[in-house]
C-alpha cells in the first residue's frame, strides 16, 4: 500500500492549468525503484526536470533526466555510479473514442482524464538506459575494476598450470574468451 502511494507524487494534475508551458521537478530516488519488483535499477538519485506544454487537444511534455544510477560491474562485480543526462518527449493526445493507437511517443488519453501519471514513463526512460554490459571503466566516472578481484580471476585461470593437471584445449579457448 506504501507503494502505491509513493507513485501518487509522479502525478501531473493538467486539467487546471492554463494554455501554455509549465515545469515540474521530481526526485527519482530508491523509494521509486522499490515500487517496481523487476526493475534493472535498484538504486539511484536522479531530478526530472518536465516541462508540460497544455494545447487546446494535446500536450506536450519534454522531459530532462539527469543524476545517478547505481550499476554492478559485468567483470568485477562491484558496484559503482553510472551518471545520465538525457531528454526525452511525449506527447499527449485527448479523445472520445476508444483509440489504442499508442506509441512511444504518443499517448492517448480520455478527454475526461485530468491528471498524467509519469511514474510509468520515468522507470522505462531510466531503464532503458542501462547498458547491456556494464562496466566500472566505461560506465563510471572515475573508477575502474576492483583489483583484488580481477587478481582473483586471473588466479582462477591459470589453476590447472600450476597444479600440472593436462586440460582440455577446448576448456583453454573458453579461457581465452573469459580474460577478454
Amino acid at each position: 500500500m506504501q507503494i502505491v502511494k509513493h507513485l501518487k507524487y509522479y502525478r501531473i494534475p493538467f486539467s487546471g492549468l492554463t494554455t501554455g508551458k509549465h515545469n515540474f521537478e521530481f526526485e527519482v530516488d530508491d523509494k521509486f525503484f522499490d515500487c517496481y519488483e523487476h526493475s534493472l535499477v535498484k538504486m539511484g538519485q536522479l531530478k526530472a526536470d518536465v516541462e508540460l506544454q497544455k494545447q487546446e487537444n494535446m500536450l506536450i511534455v519534454n522531459f530532462h533526466i539527469r543524476g545517478t544510477i547505481r550499476l554492478e560491474c559485468d567483470v568485477c562485480l562491484s558496484e559503482f555510479d553510472a551518471p545520465q543526462d538525457f531528454q526525452e518527449r511525449v506527447l499527449v493526445k485527448f479523445t472520445d473514442d476508444d483509440w489504442n493507437q499508442e506509441t512511444e511517443e504518443v499517448l492517448v488519453l480520455s478527454k475526461t482524464d485530468y491528471e498524467l501519471d509519469i511514474a510509468g514513463l520515468l522507470y522505462e526512460y531510466i531503464n532503458v538506459r542501462v547498458p547491456y554490459y556494464s562496466k566500472c571503466s566505461e560506465q563510471g566516472t572515475n573508477t575502474s575494476c576492483d583489483p583484488e578481484m580481477l587478481e582473483k580471476l586471473s588466479d582462477s585461470s591459470e589453476l590447472d598450470t600450476e597444479t600440472g593437471e593436462k586440460t582440455d584445449p577446448r576448456w583453454d579457448i573458453l579461457k581465452k574468451i573469459k580474460n577478454n
